[in-house]
């Protein structure tokens, strides 16, 4: 079908159930107007919504000069079986509609362990594709540059000889199979599977503003598909959406294709912000939803194929698309259910007294085989783009359908949260005499977790608010991972006086931070924190890479192809073997990094905005700041006998002594 023509109205579509949140909106879909791919970043809904991906980091890679893969790879039905049924061919050719921190890492892990199959990543964010194809990755998680070097760049032929292995091993050059691209129209038409991984950020206005996820880009995204892929061309939606929002997809692909049969999967993400590709590279599970019919069937293994070049079979769970949708909300929901939990417990502690603390409490507990020991560390509360937003949206679906106790329970998480950041703030207050005029606090740590740049609904931003509240002469912030400019547009968006905003001041080290400081907040987790004494790899990391390097030697070398998991097998050999080796690249197979131009914005910010990377010397700080420094550990980062012993009043999240 010609793009500009436009469709045959079909018959009236059915509409969604009342008690679906998408529901509301498909009458939006056939709206005038919106029908191109410019409308993913021209419409006013997409202005006055926040962004879906961080902020850009520091971390770096070159520019691809990659060939594309022609478009011969067409799924159809071949020889094969799913229960004695055909299933659908090989995947040549897969497209990821969005590049943000969903769409790209995923997208490059898959291209890094499917060098057969050409992956397109498409936004019409041009500065952000500049951004993937240059020195300068858009989001800073660890071991994503090594990543996309491999897939976007290729690998040269190498020749290893490492000790251990009985022989020499051939690692075959790699070609380059990852472009990252404005071309949005070409990927699709080329696409054997297309993953939607666009923006559905809680709504700002009309109904259910405050609470609903507004999934206009998933609607924009999806009229661009239904105009272009191609037939056969399996539709899956990567995005944290709406339950019930494959259906909409599959209507408004109805709608512009009726002669076409699409199928619609979903495969929501479960990545952590900073651990991002070790989620891909070893996940808990890949979920996989899709209609329970045999097309249905066929197309999530299909997928659950793509999946598998690295993924154990057993790790890949399929469903039907609307338990996929619903899992991942109160996977998220129940998460944070943990963090409130173990947070209200840390407040029973703290107003206890008589030596309670809240972790020994979850030492405890943990113990126990049915609750396990994860996501039970006390804090200052949760933070970040995902957990409060689908919680929301996991309680609005509950309003819709008339649960209002299940809503009123799911909120209460968000409220225990609000209340842990609110009273760490009045806690702060309270031990500084009950006032902050004339005292400077200094703020360690702005990004919402360790690992990760993201500095998007930070819980730093909600203390420093209730801070600056109480007008003090200034409020020092440092992060190493965060960029200035980031930092001040969040603070600048937090709602502050321009009295109380021209008291905050953002650095580059910890020491300008702590200098005269009366008290150290530490909201953030990041080991530098901890003081000189930690940070080295744990013993649990070296028995891993002990275990790696084992298997290598045993497995590795008697293996005729060799896959990305083996060389990554091989490089931890390499590291057990060599105390001299350093960086990502142990084998040295990757292609150099290509130099950044010499008007590069991002060199030029990096070297005039160095962040201070050493750990903090604590007895230093001891000597800078003034009296009665207080460190607020909200994180339960450092050890509070050892600051004591340097005169230092310190005061722990559930700490009740």
């Amino acid at each position: 079908m010609d793009a500009s023509s436009s469709p045959a109205r079909p018959k009236m579509l059915p509409r969604l159930p009342r008690s679906l949140p998408s529901s509301h909106s498909i009458a939006s879909t056939f709206s005038p107007g919106s029908s191109t791919p410019g409308s993913w970043t021209v419409s006013p809904w997409n202005r006055d919504t926040p962004d879906t991906s961080p902020p850009s980091s520091d971390a770096g890679s070159p520019k691809l000069q990659a060939k594309q893969a022609d478009d011969s790879g067409r799924i159809s039905p071949v020889e094969g079986s799913l229960d004695g049924q055909p299933r659908f061919g090989v995947v040549r050719s897969i497209c990821f509609v969005g590049a943000g921190f969903v769409g790209g890492p995923t997208a490059a892990v898959i291209a890094y362990h499917n060098p057969q199959i050409q992956v397109n990543v498409v936004d019409l964010n041009e500065e952000r594709i500049k951004s993937w194809n240059s020195a300068h990755l858009p989001i800073h998680e660890d071991g994503l540059l090594k990543v996309v070097r491999t897939a976007r760049d290729g690998a040269l032929n190498k020749t290893l000889v490492l000790p251990g292995l009985p022989r020499a091993i051939e690692l075959k050059q790699r070609q380059p199979n990852l472009v990252f691209s404005t071309r949005v129209v070409d990927a699709i038409e080329e696409a054997d599977i297309i993953f939607i991984c666009v923006n559905t950020p809680t709504k700002t206005h009309g109904i259910g503003a405050g609470s609903m996820a507004d999934v206009s880009a998933i609607e924009s995204a999806t009229r661009t598909v239904a105009k272009h892929a191609k037939e056969g061309a399996i539709i899956v939606e990567k995005s944290t959406v709406p339950c019930g929002t494959a259906q909409m997809i599959q209507d408004i692909l109805r709608y512009y294709r009726p002669d076409v049969e699409f199928e619609v999967l979903s495969n929501p993400e479960f990545l952590a912000e900073g651990t991002a590709v070790e989620n891909l590279m070893h996940p808990d599970r890949i979920l996989i939803g899709s209609a329970q019919t045999l097309a249905g069937l066929r197309a999530a293994t299909v997928v659950k194929d793509v999946y598998g070049a690295w993924v154990p079979a057993a790790r890949i769970v399929t469903v039907n698309t609307f338990s996929s949708e619903l899992a991942k909300l109160v996977a998220n929901t129940m998460l944070a259910q943990r963090i409130s939990s173990v947070n209200a417990v840390s407040a029973m502690c703290e107003e206890l007294g008589l030596g309670a603390d809240v972790e020994d409490v979850s030492l405890a507990i943990g113990k126990d085989a049915r609750l396990g020991s994860k996501f039970l560390q006390a804090g200052v509360g949760f933070g970040g783009s995902c957990f409060e937003k689908d919680i929301l949206n996991l309680a609005y679906l509950a309003r819709e359908l008339h649960l209002d106790v299940v809503a009123d329970y799911w909120l209460a998480v968000l409220r225990m949260n609000e209340d842990q950041r609110r009273r760490y703030a009045r806690n702060v207050v309270r031990e500084l005499n009950g006032s902050l005029r004339g005292k400077k606090i200094a703020i360690l740590g702005f990004a919402f977790k360790d690992g990760t740049n993201d500095t998007r609904n930070s819980i730093a931003v909600h203390v420093i608010k209730d801070l600056a509240m109480e007008m003090p002469r200034e409020i020092a912030i440092f992060d190493p991972g965060c960029a200035s400019a980031e930092i001040r547009e969040e603070v600048e968006k937090a709602g502050l006086t321009a009295s109380q905003l021209e008291r905050i001041k953002i650095l580059t080290n910890w020491r300008d931070c702590v200098q005269e400081a009366s008290a150290v907040c530490i909201l953030t987790q990041w080991k530098q924190f901890r003081g000189r004494k930690l940070g080295s790899a744990t013993s649990s990391n070296k028995k891993a890479r002990k275990l790696a390097a084992d298997w290598a030697t045993s497995c590795v070398a008697d293996k005729a192809d060799i896959s990305e998991m083996d060389i990554l097998a091989l490089e931890e050999l390499m590291r057990d073997k060599s105390s001299a080796t350093t960086g990502d690249d142990p084998l040295e197979r990757l292609a150099p990094l290509t130099p950044c131009p010499e008007e590069c914005s991002h060199c030029r910010i990096g070297s005039a905005e160095a962040h201070d990377q050493e750990p903090v010397d604590w007895a230093e700080v001891a000597g800078m700041m003034q009296e009665p420094r207080w460190v607020f550990d909200g994180r339960n980062v450092v050890n509070r006998l050892e600051l004591q012993s340097l005169g230092f009043r310190v005061r722990g999240i559930g700490k009740g002594f």
